[in-house]
């Protein structure tokens, strides 16, 4: 039967799929399916696919049942994946093998499931976890048609903010010189370099940037970026007056790094400023924050005030895009 279907190269499918169904658009009746290349991902609102999307009618298959983990608890857990690794949520030991033990026994692929067993600590940025499934914390997670070696015992990343990095990389051009101050494994530094950036990335985790210059050789862009190991602090001197556009993507702590963000600054930068605040005001602090180090120097106009996502009740994480143009 014919349904409307989004057409993408099939590298770019599970980046899409999850971009679909986190627009609550993913067609569950008809199975996503593979032709000539392309990848047929059925759609339950044609009208409301982002314009960037093909949108096409195809024959999709009715979808075989898949046993979820939801199926089998009787609930419907909250997880997330990252490449052949679930990661759970659970603050209870028994829940948390329960859900552990549905995870594998589901239809989903998976070889490690793994539950948070603290908060990210320290300024390396990682979490203590509990390993309920399997024995390996590393993995290749692919996200908008990159892939991503990581291993989260050692390392920072979160699969729930590839909508956001991708709402970011799109408005890179091609030319650009970006300087992403913390870096990580580079979801931002190693897509924006395929969008043709030059890219200097920084973290202070050095298995961090390990992973990240292997990254930028898997996804073929070794040659565009630069990635160093340190405190940006410490790098900012030989980049003074270089970037077009610099990534502060450290929520709690970005404001005390704003002086080097404006030592960063070329005569005209954007800067993507994370913040976690207040339900109330939640951008306020952080406009003004920029004002005061920026200015006068600088011309400040906030072109996007955004929330990327809830943090905790009544606290959000947002993103403040600022543009920056010398006096």
């Amino acid at each position: 039967m014919a349904v409307p279907c989004v057409r993408v190269p099939v590298e770019d499918g599970e980046a899409t799929r999850q971009r679909l169904a986190d627009a609550d658009l993913v067609d569950a009746e008809h199975a996503i399916t593979g032709e000539d290349g392309s990848l047929y991902v059925p759609v339950t609102d044609p009208e409301s696919v982002p314009d960037d999307l093909t949108v096409e009618s195809f024959d999709a298959p009715e979808r075989r049942t898949q046993t979820t983990p939801a199926d089998i608890l009787g609930f419907d857990p909250s997880y997330a994946r990252l490449g052949d690794i679930v990661v759970v949520d659970e603050d209870g030991p028994e829940r948390a093998r329960e859900v552990a033990d549905a995870v594998v026994e589901s239809d989903i692929p998976v070889e490690t499931v793994l539950n948070r067993a603290s908060k990210i600590k320290g300024e390396q940025r990682v979490r203590d976890w509990d390993v309920l499934a399997g024995d390996s914390t590393e993995t290749v997670h692919r996200e908008y048609g990159h892939e991503f070696a990581l291993d989260l015992d050692a390392v920072y990343f979160s699969p729930r903010l590839a909508t956001e990095r991708h709402r970011v990389v799109e408005q890179v051009a091609a030319g650009e010189r970006v300087f992403d101050m913390f870096a990580g494994v580079g979801p931002y530094a190693v897509p924006m370099a395929s969008a043709g950036a030059e890219v200097v990335a920084t973290d202070v985790n050095e298995t961090a940037i390990e992973y990240l210059g292997e990254n930028a050789e898997r996804n073929g862009v070794s040659d565009s970026v630069t990635a160093i190991a340190g405190d940006v602090r410490d790098v900012a001197t030989d980049y003074e007056g270089w970037a077009d556009r610099i990534v502060m993507n450290l929520p709690h702590t970005a404001g005390d790094f704003l002086d080097t963000a404006v030592a960063l600054a070329g005569d005209e930068c954007v800067l993507h400023y994370y913040d976690i605040q207040h339900e109330d005001g939640r951008f306020d602090a952080g406009e003004a924050a920029i004002r005061e180090v920026a200015e006068p120097e600088y011309d400040v106009d906030v072109e996007t005030r955004h929330t990327v996502r809830s943090y905790a009740p009544h606290e959000f994480n947002v993103v403040l895009d600022v543009r920056l143009t010398r006096r």
